[in-house]
């Protein structure tokens, strides 16, 4: 049976420019499809829904190699740190 590697990011965001939840939540739904699109990974919204200037993200992508999975991951941190509507405040990955 082959190796299955799961990888997992979380990453924390500022939405500085966002006034309100539904402002929040175009950010953010537009993040999440480009990195489901770019990366053909899975990704949501798990944290921080009552804060309008922040979020909380999740992110899962599953492999049958370590390397790829954490490089995919990798990729992502690069893709999060040149958005301009967001700042990355924190992310840390987990491969299973």
């Amino acid at each position: 049976m082959p190796l299955m590697v799961i990888g997992v990011g979380r990453a924390t965001l500022r939405i500085a420019g966002a006034r309100s939840l539904k402002d929040k939540r175009r950010v953010l739904k537009s993040l999440l499809t480009r990195l489901h699109n770019r990366f053909n990974v899975a990704a949501a919204e798990v944290g921080l829904h009552d804060r309008h200037r922040e979020a909380e993200i999740g992110i899962a992508c599953v492999s049958t190699a370590g390397s790829h999975a954490d490089s995919i991951l990798a990729a992502i941190l690069e893709f999060l740190q040149i958005q301009g509507d967001i700042e990355l405040i924190d992310y840390h990955t987990e491969l299973f």
